[in-house]
């Protein structure tokens, strides 16, 4: 828990440094893209590192079912594919921060922050 507390200490005497890992990072995020696919392609989902919705394909083949509940299975099962992936990515990026910043694993999870 010392060690904890010291590694903070020291990050508040380095703002100029932790504001440029923040920059950093929050560039990272933005530039995080994931796919979710359902239905063997027939539904493709594509989010954001902020864990938006960024597009929505559904093809030729979902829309010849004429089947609403399983088109709607298939874009809910695609995104949720999609935003796991992307809060992966985004744990992985903050995992990084945290480790160049000089912070043990966990330490920035109260933060808010995603992925944490």
């Amino acid at each position: 828990m010392f060690k904890e507390l010291s590694a903070m200490m020291g990050l508040l005497g380095n703002k100029d440094k932790m504001q440029a890992e923040l920059a950093r990072y929050q560039a990272a995020v933005a530039a995080i893209t994931a796919e979710g696919t359902a239905g063997g392609g027939m539904v493709t989902v594509k989010v954001s590192g902020k864990l938006e919705v960024v597009s929505v394909k559904v093809n030729e083949d979902a829309l010849k079912l004429n089947d609403r509940e399983v088109l709607e299975d298939l874009i809910s099962a695609a995104t949720n594919q999609a935003l796991s992936k992307a809060k992966e990515q985004v744990a992985a990026e903050t995992a990084n921060m945290a480790g160049s910043m000089g912070l043990p694993p966990g330490m920035l999870g109260g933060l808010g922050l995603p992925g944490m």
